[in-house]
């Protein structure tokens, strides 16, 4: 692999586009890319060696999956892992004065 500098042209995963995509090097950091800018987008960002994030588990659709798997078949519900519940949000919110 060749030494990369600024204003070179990368692949890497796009925040915004969720794709990776074409990136300018923005700025660097010794010899890696630190910040990349999308040549689509245009949205800057940090440079993620072409790694997408993982995948955000919705504990709530797991949960209310096994429970519906339970009613259905109450032994292979003992065999799916438990899932802890998330944590309840409270809503509400002081007015600014």
């Amino acid at each position: 692999m060749r030494e990369v500098r600024l204003g070179d042209i990368i692949d890497d995963f796009c925040v915004k586009c969720k794709r990776i995509m074409n990136h300018s090097v923005v700025s660097m950091m010794g010899p890696d890319p630190a910040k990349v800018r999308c040549r689509t987008c245009y949205s800057d960002h940090d440079y993620r060696h072409e790694q997408a994030p993982p995948p955000k588990v919705d504990t709530r659709k797991s949960a209310l999956f096994n429970e519906v798997l339970s009613k259905l078949q109450p032994d292979a519900a003992a065999a799916a892992p438990e899932v802890p519940a998330a944590p309840a949000k409270s809503k509400a919110k002081g007015k600014k004065k």
